[in-house]
């Protein structure tokens, strides 16, 4: 596994696991792997792991049943949130790049749109 040194590792991962989640890899009320699997999984601290799940739990992201596990949240609407607030950040990141290159929006949108053809 390759991390950005500029972010937190607990952060990145979380990420992976959001978007394993919207592109529907990690479906709704899909049990997790525990976090020793998943500190083996992403090469990371078991220490990390924890915090990641705790960091989903508290952002509605996963749940847990004591003894039985982590499990990814039934609400249709967190994850549908979850889609749109990771969408705007990459649209974020994508305008900000794009204005650092002097291409103006509509620019941009030609661009996208050729390379859709």
């Amino acid at each position: 596994m390759q991390y950005d040194s500029k972010v937190p590792i607990y952060l990145q991962v979380i990420n992976m696991i959001k978007t394993d989640i919207i592109n529907g890899r990690i479906t709704c009320g899909q049990k997790l792997p525990s976090s020793r699997d998943l500190a083996v999984e992403y090469t990371i601290n078991p220490n990390t792991a924890a915090r990641v799940y705790q960091e989903l739990e508290r952002e509605g992201v996963c749940y847990t049943k004591r003894g039985m596990g982590t499990f990814v949240t039934e609400d249709e609407q967190i994850i549908t949130g979850l889609k749109k607030e990771m969408a705007e950040e990459a649209i974020d990141i994508f305008v900000k790049s794009i204005g650092e290159l002097g291409i103006s929006i509509d620019e941009a949108i030609e661009l996208l749109k050729q390379k859709e053809e």
